[in-house]
Protein backbone atom coordinates (compact mmCIF):
# COMPACT_ATOMS: atom_id res chain seq x y z
CA UNK A 1 0.00 0.00 0.00
CA UNK A 2 1.04 3.60 -0.77
CA UNK A 3 2.56 5.86 2.46
CA UNK A 4 0.13 8.32 4.10
CA UNK A 5 0.42 11.76 2.14
CA UNK A 6 -0.76 14.83 3.20
CA UNK A 7 -1.08 16.02 -0.21
CA UNK A 8 -4.61 15.93 -1.59
CA UNK A 9 -6.22 13.31 -3.43
CA UNK A 10 -6.48 14.33 -7.05
CA UNK A 11 -8.85 13.18 -9.80
CA UNK A 12 -6.57 13.41 -12.44
CA UNK A 13 -5.11 10.71 -14.02
CA UNK A 14 -1.73 9.43 -13.01
CA UNK A 15 0.93 11.01 -15.43
CA UNK A 16 2.35 8.07 -17.96
CA UNK A 17 6.13 7.85 -18.97
CA UNK A 18 7.14 8.80 -21.83
CA UNK A 19 8.62 6.54 -24.41
CA UNK A 20 12.50 6.08 -25.02
CA UNK A 21 12.06 8.35 -28.38
CA UNK A 22 10.65 10.81 -26.17
CA UNK A 23 13.28 10.86 -23.15
CA UNK A 24 16.25 11.04 -25.67
CA UNK A 25 16.80 15.00 -25.19
CA UNK A 26 18.84 17.43 -28.00
CA UNK A 27 19.31 20.65 -28.50
CA UNK A 28 16.79 22.94 -31.76
CA UNK A 29 17.97 25.84 -32.69
CA UNK A 30 14.97 28.12 -31.95
CA UNK A 31 14.76 32.35 -32.27
CA UNK A 32 15.60 32.11 -28.58
CA UNK A 33 18.53 30.43 -29.54
CA UNK A 34 19.94 26.65 -29.11
CA UNK A 35 17.60 25.09 -26.46
CA UNK A 36 16.54 21.85 -24.58
CA UNK A 37 14.18 19.97 -26.73
CA UNK A 38 12.56 16.53 -26.15
CA UNK A 39 13.36 13.31 -28.48
CA UNK A 40 10.37 14.55 -30.94
CA UNK A 41 11.36 18.26 -30.72
CA UNK A 42 9.14 19.44 -28.46
CA UNK A 43 10.26 22.67 -26.26
CA UNK A 44 11.23 21.85 -22.47
CA UNK A 45 11.23 24.51 -19.94
CA UNK A 46 12.09 25.23 -16.53
CA UNK A 47 9.96 27.05 -13.75
CA UNK A 48 12.02 29.26 -11.37
CA UNK A 49 10.25 28.52 -8.48
CA UNK A 50 11.20 24.75 -8.67
CA UNK A 51 14.54 24.32 -6.31
CA UNK A 52 16.76 21.38 -7.63
CA UNK A 53 15.24 18.18 -7.99
CA UNK A 54 12.10 19.11 -6.39
CA UNK A 55 8.99 20.41 -8.32
CA UNK A 56 6.43 22.89 -6.76
CA UNK A 57 4.28 22.27 -10.29
CA UNK A 58 1.28 20.34 -8.83
CA UNK A 59 -2.46 20.38 -9.34
CA UNK A 60 -3.66 22.46 -12.05
CA UNK A 61 -0.01 24.05 -12.48
CA UNK A 62 0.30 20.12 -14.11
CA UNK A 63 -2.64 20.55 -16.12
CA UNK A 64 -0.88 23.04 -18.16
CA UNK A 65 2.97 22.53 -18.01
CA UNK A 66 2.95 18.83 -18.22
CA UNK A 67 5.94 17.20 -16.54
CA UNK A 68 8.68 15.06 -18.77
CA UNK A 69 8.11 11.89 -16.83
CA UNK A 70 11.00 9.32 -17.04
CA UNK A 71 15.30 8.96 -16.89
CA UNK A 72 16.52 10.86 -19.99
CA UNK A 73 18.67 9.99 -22.49
CA UNK A 74 21.27 12.02 -23.96
CA UNK A 75 20.55 13.24 -27.46
CA UNK A 76 22.09 15.24 -29.92
CA UNK A 77 24.12 18.43 -28.51
CA UNK A 78 22.96 18.30 -24.80
CA UNK A 79 25.54 17.97 -22.00
CA UNK A 80 25.05 14.34 -20.60
CA UNK A 81 26.19 15.34 -17.16
CA UNK A 82 23.21 17.70 -16.64
CA UNK A 83 21.04 14.60 -17.19
CA UNK A 84 19.39 13.23 -14.27
CA UNK A 85 15.63 12.22 -12.85
CA UNK A 86 14.05 12.43 -9.51
CA UNK A 87 11.02 10.96 -7.73
CA UNK A 88 7.72 13.23 -7.37
CA UNK A 89 5.18 13.39 -4.50
CA UNK A 90 3.05 11.10 -6.30
CA UNK A 91 5.67 8.18 -7.17
CA UNK A 92 6.39 8.77 -10.67
CA UNK A 93 9.89 9.98 -11.85
CA UNK A 94 10.55 13.37 -13.48
CA UNK A 95 13.50 14.02 -16.09
CA UNK A 96 15.73 16.80 -15.07
CA UNK A 97 18.63 18.92 -16.62
CA UNK A 98 21.31 21.13 -14.42
CA UNK A 99 19.04 19.80 -11.61
CA UNK A 100 15.68 21.73 -12.75
CA UNK A 101 12.63 19.75 -13.36
CA UNK A 102 11.70 19.83 -17.08
CA UNK A 103 7.87 20.22 -17.75
CA UNK A 104 6.01 20.99 -21.37
CA UNK A 105 3.75 23.34 -22.40
CA UNK A 106 0.60 22.65 -22.79
CA UNK A 107 -0.11 25.70 -25.79
CA UNK A 108 2.78 24.19 -27.39
CA UNK A 109 1.48 22.40 -30.63
CA UNK A 110 4.39 21.17 -32.75
CA UNK A 111 8.38 21.36 -33.07
CA UNK A 112 9.87 24.53 -32.70
CA UNK A 113 6.74 26.15 -30.48
CA UNK A 114 8.10 28.24 -27.57
CA UNK A 115 5.30 29.67 -27.01
CA UNK A 116 5.48 29.06 -22.88
CA UNK A 117 8.72 31.01 -23.42
CA UNK A 118 8.82 34.11 -20.28
CA UNK A 119 4.77 32.83 -18.97
CA UNK A 120 4.30 34.87 -15.61
CA UNK A 121 7.82 35.76 -15.80
CA UNK A 122 8.95 32.16 -14.05
CA UNK A 123 8.66 29.66 -17.13
CA UNK A 124 11.67 29.81 -19.54
CA UNK A 125 13.25 27.59 -22.39
CA UNK A 126 16.79 26.25 -21.08
CA UNK A 127 20.09 26.17 -23.10
CA UNK A 128 22.68 23.90 -22.88
CA UNK A 129 24.59 25.54 -20.32
CA UNK A 130 21.44 24.37 -17.98
CA UNK A 131 20.52 27.78 -17.63
CA UNK A 132 17.15 29.38 -18.45
CA UNK A 133 17.12 31.39 -21.40
CA UNK A 134 15.57 34.99 -20.73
Amino acid sequence: SAPASSAPASSAPAPVPADAATLALGLADTSLGSILVDGKGMTLYLFTKDSPNTSTCTGGCLAAWPPLLGVPTPGAGVDDSKLGSFRRGDGSVQATYNGWPLYFWAKDTKPGDTTGQNVQSVWFVIGRDGNPVK
